[in-house]
């Protein structure tokens, strides 16, 4: 009986140390619309970027990926949204959008 009442104490003891005291961060991945929206920043700003190297005339409507973008229909307002916005954060000197993640 001693010996089941020690093993118990320990086990318990070795279980309880084992555990981590300290919370462990949950990252969780954006909502589809966010990666979407930050999918077309990225796309904005590159196709503003080989705009003005080719010498084109800034116009972020005539590029095939606003007009038809490569993502299902219902969140086509996301990534062009966020193409918009990378088209102009390049044509006014803004840093560039960090890569979007790949999920």
């Amino acid at each position: 009986m001693k010996k089941i009442l020690a093993i118990s104490l320990l086990s318990a003891a070795a279980f309880a140390a084992v555990g981590c005291s300290h919370p462990q961060p949950y990252y969780a991945a954006p909502p589809p619309g966010v990666q979407i929206h930050d999918q077309g920043i990225h796309d904005g700003f590159e196709a503003a970027r080989n705009d003005v190297a080719a010498g084109r005339p800034p116009n972020f409507a005539h590029h095939p990926r606003f007009r038809n973008p490569p993502v299902p229909g219902p969140a086509w307002g996301d990534y062009r949204d966020g193409f918009r916005r990378g088209y102009e954060q390049f044509l006014h000197q803004g840093p560039p959008p960090p890569p979007p993640p790949r999920y």
